[in-house]
């Protein structure tokens, strides 16, 4: 059975990413907007387009005079996306200003947000969506992104602009080192880097996400996939060898096969490998979100198994 990945009901599928190429320098694109948002005509377009090799960027397709929801949705997805210090660059495309660019992105319907990634578009929300579930769905697709070795980030328009005048460059102070030592290859670092973000302030959701995703980056650095399903198969209840393949299991995008696999062992193990099983599930949930549907199924089926 194909399963989605580290996603929410309706947002975008990021099964198929792969980790982009040395992206180019990020270059300031015309038009308005605030840090991490730019008003898209004719002109800046196709720089939006190619500043999706850097990191991703999202498409706002809405018009205020014919559907006000649409507005308010691009209103909120403005608020969200600074919240998130670059990791996506918000495009504001006003089919109304800008017809020719809904045609040619052959737009069924408004709203609409298009997430493009490596160059490459993809509906992610169709509907208007109150701002609590726009910030669930950018912390989930974040997440997605960096299990999957996507970890770039925007410069915000005024610090390229300042960057292009010869200024000092502006350093997100919070992400940069995690996701530089991630783009290095250096979860060990990543993994440190992350845990100190979380120290410092345990509510920072994305930090915590991250730093869950990068252990089961960490676990798995190296092991065979082949050999730890076999050892998994020849030992059902050696609390190691199942969570092995559950932390493979999920950076495979098989997340329910992880939790079921895990909820299983719980159910059949005793003290203390039933603690250190649930535990590990528990962190699991963490990487993947605990507002994801997959997750409140795996919490429950975890109290079934437990009582």
């Amino acid at each position: 059975m194909t399963q989605q990945p580290f996603s929410r009901p309706g947002a975008i599928d990021l099964s198929g990413l792969g980790k982009p190429a040395a992206p180019p320098q990020p270059t300031a694109p015309a038009g308005g907007g605030s840090s991490y948002t730019v008003v898209v005509d004719e002109q800046n377009f196709q720089d939006m387009l190619e500043q999706s090799m850097t990191a991703p960027v999202l498409l706002a397709f809405y018009s205020r005079t014919r559907m006000p929801e649409s507005g308010q949705l691009a209103d909120d997805l403005e608020t969200v996306v600074g919240e998130h210090d670059g990791r996506f660059l918000l495009g504001l495309v006003d089919i109304d200003a800008v017809p020719q660019i809904a045609q040619a992105m052959q737009i069924p319907s408004i709203p609409l947000v298009v997430a493009v990634v490596d160059g490459r578009p993809m509906p992610l929300i169709q509907d208007p969506l109150p701002i609590e579930e726009l910030r669930t769905a950018l912390t989930q697709v974040g997440q997605q992104l960096t299990a999957q070795g996507i970890t770039g980030r925007h410069q915000p328009r005024s610090s390229a602009a300042a960057v292009a005048e010869g200024e000092e460059e502006v350093v997100d102070p919070r992400y940069a080192p995690a996701q530089d030592a991630l783009a290095a290859g250096d979860v060990d670092a990543a993994v440190a880097e992350y845990q100190k973000l979380v120290d410092s302030n345990p509510a920072d959701v994305e930090a915590a996400g991250g730093l869950a995703i990068a252990k089961v980056m960490q676990r798995t650095q190296g092991v065979d996939l082949a050999q730890a399903r076999a050892a998994a198969a020849e030992n059902p209840d050696d609390v190691d060898a199942q969570t092995m393949v559950a932390d493979l299991d999920m950076l495979g995008g098989h997340v329910e096969d992880a939790f079921t696999r895990l909820v299983n062992l719980v159910a059949r193990t005793v003290d203390p490998d039933k603690a250190k099983a649930r535990d590990h599930l528990l962190g699991l949930f963490a990487a993947v979100g605990n507002d994801d549907p997959r997750v409140l199924a795996g919490r429950r089926n975890l109290a079934s198994a437990l009582f």
